[in-house]
């Protein structure tokens, strides 16, 4: 059994013009508010509330990469999401990130699950921090990004993890239950 992808109702706010102070001031005024996200680039400010199902497959997500990375032998430190930034001009959340060997202030990987904001259109921001891997989940599909020469070229299999079969990947992110999932990804040896 797979789950239907329908486009939940989220709650988005934008204003322009705010100075990164003003910005630092109102994410303070949401730090213990969970399912509200903050984006800022150099004055704008994106204000928005996850959905249940966002919250759901970004779970999903994490959960079967951080089992593929534990399988792999990969060191890995999984930093969900956490706030990465470039004091005074950007700062963002993604879904689910990893950095790899060691943990850094901007992970090696970022992943965002698109029902409503944060679509490729974020890819500006990703780069200005230098993210190496950015993956969209989208409508049941992942899209891949990886950084050269300080701009991301769409690629179709992950650099970071070449052996990580994207086919399987997203058929086990669809099914109805997680067990299976991880049933169907990591088979019993």
């Amino acid at each position: 059994m797979t789950f239907t992808l329908a486009k939940p109702q989220v709650q988005r706010f934008f204003h322009s013009g705010i100075s990164w102070q003003q910005f630092k001031s109102i994410e303070s005024g949401f730090a213990n508010s969970p399912g509200i996200r903050l984006f800022y680039d150099r004055g704008e400010l994106e204000i928005l509330s996850t959905s249940p199902e966002h919250e759901l497959f970004k779970s999903i997500i994490g959960y079967l990469i951080t089992t593929f990375l534990i399988q792999q032998g990969i060191k890995f430190f999984p930093t969900g999401s956490m706030t990465q930034q470039r004091e005074g001009e950007i700062s963002l959340q993604a879904d689910e990130s990893y950095c790899l060997n060691e943990l850094k202030p901007i992970p090696d990987l970022s992943i965002e699950v698109v029902f409503t904001s944060g679509n490729i259109s974020k890819l500006p921001r990703y780069q200005a921090l230098g993210v190496t891997e950015v993956w969209f989940w989208e409508d049941g599909l992942f899209t891949l990004y990886h950084l050269r020469d300080n701009d991301y070229e769409r690629i179709y299999r992950s650099e970071l993890f070449p052996n990580l079969d994207f086919d399987l990947l997203t058929r086990c992110v669809l099914m109805n239950s997680i067990n299976e999932a991880v049933a169907a990804f990591v088979p019993v040896k």
